[in-house]
Order: structure tokens, then sequence, then C-alpha cells
């Protein structure tokens, strides 16, 4: 293991954050299915990550209580409705926009449900390939916004100052003229409750 991923694991420790590393991303889904109870509900956000993973059908393989905002043929307000149960379920799986060295992980979210699940949920589960990492909190800040969101919205078809010319435009993304993505953006330094907050860390580049 990269002495960088190590002392990123020590650091989680002293933030109270249980932290783990998967060589790839077979690894990484079985240890996530591992660490959450077959009888568990699951809340989600809208993460490549866990699509790449296929975190969603090897839950749904086991029967698994699988909030999914994304199900096919659900109405706006029904898919609403998932995103808010999911951040009551049993466990909530996310994955972060980008990890500083020294373990703050950083989130932007549109409607919140990523946000609110990751910073209140029962158990969370934050899921990473190490091409998030980076040096400084700063970095991750940047990276997130003007590296993952226009791929993001591009991914979605975003109607945002970014979807058009591939980069971040802050100080021109405003509403009605434009419908925003980083709308909320949370940053977790450490974590209260002892064994809430698990980080999977896998060595693959994952997501955007």
């Amino acid at each position: 293991m990269d002495k960088k991923i190590e002392a990123l694991l020590e650091i989680w420790k002293k933030r109270n954050i249980e932290g783990f590393y998967c060589g790839d991303r077979a690894d990484g889904a079985a240890k996530i299915l591992e660490m959450i109870p077959a009888s568990a509900s699951v809340g989600i956000c809208g993460s490549v990550t866990l699509d790449q993973l296929g975190l969603i059908k090897l839950l749904e393989a086991r029967h698994q209580k699988i909030f999914n905002q994304y199900q096919s043929g659900l109405s706006r307000q029904e898919s609403q409705e998932k995103r808010m149960q999911g951040v009551g379920a049993d466990y909530y799986i996310a994955s972060a926009n980008a990890i500083s060295q020294d373990g703050k992980m950083v989130f932007f979210s549109a409607y919140g449900n990523r946000t609110a699940g990751t910073a209140f949920a029962k158990n969370v589960v934050v899921v990473c390939g190490i091409n998030k990492i980076t040096p400084t909190l700063d970095e991750a800040l940047s990276r997130s916004r003007e590296h993952a969101t226009p791929l993001n919205c591009k991914r979605l078809n975003w109607p945002s100052p970014c979807l058009k010319k591939g980069v971040c435009h802050e100080e021109a993304c405003f509403f009605p003229e434009y419908k925003r993505m980083c709308c909320q953006v949370l940053i977790i330094e450490a974590e209260a409750v002892l064994g809430r907050l698990k980080a999977v860390l896998i060595g693959e580049t994952l997501g955007y």
C-alpha cells in the first residue's frame, strides 16, 4: 500500500472515521456488502462510482430494500420522496467529490440528499477511487467545482454554464437563466459518533 494512503487511513482514524483500502473495484464492492446487513434499508446518492462498482445491482440481488430515486418509471415527486426516504435509511452510501490528504471529504449537492444523508444518516459508507485524493482542502474544493461538476453536468445534460463550455463559471451560474448544480457544499472534517462513518478507498480511477 502506498505510504500516502497509509497516512490517510491513519488520519481518518484520528478523525473517528473508519477507513479501509481495497485494491480494486471488485474487492471494494465486496467490502461494502460485508459492511451492510442484508436486512438493512439503504439510501443512495447519484454517483458514477456506485454505477461503476455495480453496487445497486449487487444489493438488489440479495433483495435489499433500496430507496432508489433513479428507478425507472418514477414521477418527479416520487423520485424526491425516495431521496428523502433514503436519508432516513439504515445505511446511506455516497461517494465524495474529493478527499484532501489530511482526511477531509468534500461533497457537492444540487438537491441536498447527498449532503443530508452523509451528514446525518444512521450509518454512512463513503466510497472513492484514489483519483479523488488531493494535496489540500482548497484543491479538493477546486476539484469538486471545476472538474467533477462540469462532467456531471455533461452526463446529466444539466443546463448550467459549465454544460456549454466544460468549465466552471460560478460568477454567472444563477437562476433563472441557468440551473445551478453546486447548491450545497458539505465538508466532513471528523465524526462525533464512533462507527457511524466508514470510508472505503479503492485503488483505481473511479467516477469524476
